[in-house]
Formats: structure tokens, sequence, C-alpha cells
């Protein structure tokens, strides 16, 4: 069974409660459950993180490589500014990392329109909600 780990950053654990009308009302343990449970299905098993500290995040995806087969990242806002988290990405190729985004992040505010960390990435999946986790699913269980 392929292991996968989701990390999730910064106010991500606000889902819910936060911009309802962008993100939608689904919690951050709601859509963890439900990824969870469609990378069962998938014969995955997915482990769950969130967290709110850059540095926290850049060591989790340093350690990524020696706990799991694969990373879906939904870096937040640290996707547009974030080099050192970019750098911590490059830093574990060829390990496969998918970057997530809940909303279209091209159809957004103009400083959300770039993403320092996608060039890195092996793919991105954004504009969908929930259903972008199970296209990164999808797309690392296809490697």
């Amino acid at each position: 069974m392929k292991h996968i780990l989701l990390l999730n950053g910064p106010n991500l654990n606000l889902l819910g409660q936060r911009e309802p009308e962008v993100y939608g009302s689904q919690t951050l343990a709601e859509l963890e459950t439900a990824v969870t449970a469609y990378g069962a299905e998938l014969g995955i098993e997915v482990t769950c993180l969130q967290h709110n500290h850059e540095g926290v995040l850049i060591d989790w995806v340093q350690g990524a490589p020696a706990r799991a087969d694969g990373l879906i990242f939904n870096p937040g806002a640290y996707a547009h500014y974030s080099y050192a988290l970019r750098d911590a990405i490059a830093a574990i190729a060829p390990f496969s990392v998918v970057e997530v985004h809940l909303s279209d992040i091209s159809a957004r505010e103009e400083f959300r329109h770039t993403s320092v960390t996608a060039p890195v990435c092996a793919a991105v999946f954004a504009g969908k909600g929930q259903q972008s986790y199970r296209d990164a699913l999808n797309f690392l269980k296809a490697l």
C-alpha cells in the first residue's frame, strides 16, 4: 500500500468558518476524513498534518521522503512568497510533491496568481475544492 502525506498550511485549520464563499463550509477535519477515505478506496494510506508555521512545514517537507511515498501539499498563502518552502520542496527531488488549492488562485486577488512553489512540484491541482485533493491522490497513485 502506498503511503501519502497530506500537508495543509496556514489558516486551513479555519476551514468551515473562514470565507465560506471561497472555501466552502467543509471543516479541515471533514476534508481530511474524506481524503483519507478516498485514499483507502485507492489502496493508499493517507496521513494528515496541518500547521500555521513555515518552519514546521519546512521540517515536514524535508522529512516526507522518510515517511511516505508522496506528498500532497496545500501551502496556503505561503505558495505565493515562501522561497524557503520552495527550496525545501526542490531539495527533496525527485520525491513527488503535488501542490493543491481549494480555490482557483488564478481567479482571485492579483498577489495569489503566482505560486513560487508550483514550479518545483510534480503537478498542481486547484480550484475544485475537495476534488483537487482527489486529483492529487489519483496522480500520485498513477506514478
